[in-house]
């Protein structure tokens, strides 16, 4: 049965908002769409909306604009049916319902992040605790010790302890036999690493192990180690070890090709730091493409590193990625239109409008306050006395006659600024709003932005009524 949707809507964007949903035909849900009747649809509030909307009517969901504010509860005890808010663009609608009339499902993942400390030993108890907590809110599911060569670890079991006793899955990465006994002994739920020279270490705790060739690149020797581990009947992960560039990455990723042919069932890891950590390019796109190939070869398991600055944020890519490659195999779609976390320098469709859709909009303004939109023709300025358009926001300034308010004039310096950089580099812009650069972008003191816009053009509005 079709789900009935009420979508709310300022008198700017209603003409666009029929368009769009009467493109979108055929889905799975019917629609209804009420005016609301406020110019801008982010204007709008959820006590502005009980005000005017009387009832929901058959509606079994209501849709806001993205940027519209407030506590949506008030919406859901008025009309007793879930309010949620839609995307901030109304462009995006498509994407935001996904194919079949559903928002995409990242909720699922098959593959579990370790994420390692590497530098564990130098910190206190204390400090690995709080490095644990921050790794987890970017989705670690183990966090991994790592011991350091010829460094000791004196408080390495109180760490295990500590980190166990707040609830974390642990596991030691050291290539110390001592390190690893000590370790299964204080709780360690994995131990990385052992080879088939040091199995007798599985025999001595019940650590699950992370086993690894006994020679770089030695695959018969990590066959010979599962298959020991599973004449015993013992849990285990394997990993083949993912080399850098120019390192021998082609053939590595070759060995984990043929590990999964050879054991379709065994859980296997991959160490992907030897990508992120060791090569100068952006995170994201090296986290998608590794966990594109996760995902076909259905591994199990990564071990991540957050060390180097301009992998600062690869934990929390690794959680996005494997989510979006997760859906993208399970729906047997591209990995499109699922989630934005892993674009940062460029957006996919970053012009929602064109110039000529400005050129129409810009007729319908009839009060002083600016609006600012990009196109590929660049950055479009307008309101009730014209529109005006410019790649160089500095040629915009004489039209714009802000010489006496000097807060305005400094508002438009920093949106017309973030709206060339948009342009350059194709990058989605919407007024009031940061740029987005995917996970790694914040978001800022927003509300106060918008607060002092909004103040700033009531000054403006003030010295016009009193000259």
């Amino acid at each position: 049965m079709s789900e009935n949707l009420l979508f709310l809507t300022g008198k700017l964007a209603e003409k666009s908002l029929h368009k769009i949903l009467a493109g979108m035909q055929p889905t799975d849900f019917n629609y209804r769409i009420a005016q609301i009747g406020v110019s801008v649809a982010a204007l709008m509030t959820p006590e502005l909306i009980v005000r005017r909307l009387p009832d929901a009517g058959d509606a079994d969901r209501i849709v806001l604009p993205g940027l519209c504010r407030g506590d949506l509860k008030l919406l859901e005890e008025k009309y007793g049916i879930p309010a949620e808010r839609g995307p901030e663009d109304l462009k995006d609608l498509p994407q935001y319902f996904g194919r079949g009339g559903k928002e995409p499902d990242l909720s699922n993942y098959d593959v579990k992040i370790f994420a390692e400390i590497v530098e564990a030993p130098d910190l206190s108890v204390a400090g690995i605790l709080k490095r644990a907590v921050q790794y987890r809110e970017q989705g670690a599911n183990v966090i991994d010790l790592g011991c350091l060569p010829n460094t000791p670890f004196p408080h390495l079991a109180e760490a295990i302890q500590a980190l166990k006793a707040e609830g974390f899955k642990v596991s030691v990465d050291s290539l110390n036999s001592d390190d690893l006994l000590l370790a299964g002994k204080s709780g360690a739920d994995y131990l990385l690493s052992l080879t088939e020279k040091t199995l007798w270490i599985a025999d001595e705790v019940p650590s699950t192990p992370i086993l690894i060739p006994a020679k770089p690149g030695n695959l018969p020797s990590l066959y010979r180690a599962i298959d020991a581990m599973r004449k015993k009947g013992r849990a285990f992960i394997a990993d083949a070890i993912l080399d850098p560039i120019p390192f021998g990455l082609t053939e590595s990723i070759v060995r984990y090709q043929r590990l999964r042919k050879r054991y379709p069932d065994i859980e296997i890891m991959m160490g992907i730091g030897n990508l992120t950590e060791l090569t100068d390019a952006d995170t994201t796109g090296i986290n998608a493409i590794l966990f594109g190939v996760i995902a076909e070869l259905k591994l199990n398991a990564v071990l991540a590193t957050s060390v180097s600055p301009h992998a600062i944020n690869a934990i929390a890519e690794a959680d996005i990625a494997r989510r979006v490659m997760y859906a993208a195999r399970e729906d047997r779609r591209l990995p499109r239109d699922y989630s934005d976390g892993l674009l940062g320098l460029h957006d996919r469709r970053p012009f929602t409008y064109t110039a000529n859709e400005i050129a129409e909009l810009a007729t319908q303004i009839k009060d002083p306050s600016f609006r600012i939109l990009v196109s590929e023709a660049g950055v479009h300025i307008f309101n009730r006395d014209g529109l005006f358009q410019e790649t160089d926001p500095f040629k915009l300034y004489p039209h714009l006659k802000v010489e006496d308010d000097a807060s305005h004039a400094f508002y438009l310096g920093v949106e017309l600024a973030r709206a060339q950089i948009a342009w350059q580099l194709k990058k989605r812009y919407s007024q009031d709003e940061e740029l987005q650069w995917g996970y790694s972008g914040t978001d800022g003191a927003k509300e106060a932005r918008v607060a002092h816009r909004n103040a700033s053009l009531k000054e403006q509005k003030e010295k016009k009524k009193g000259r």
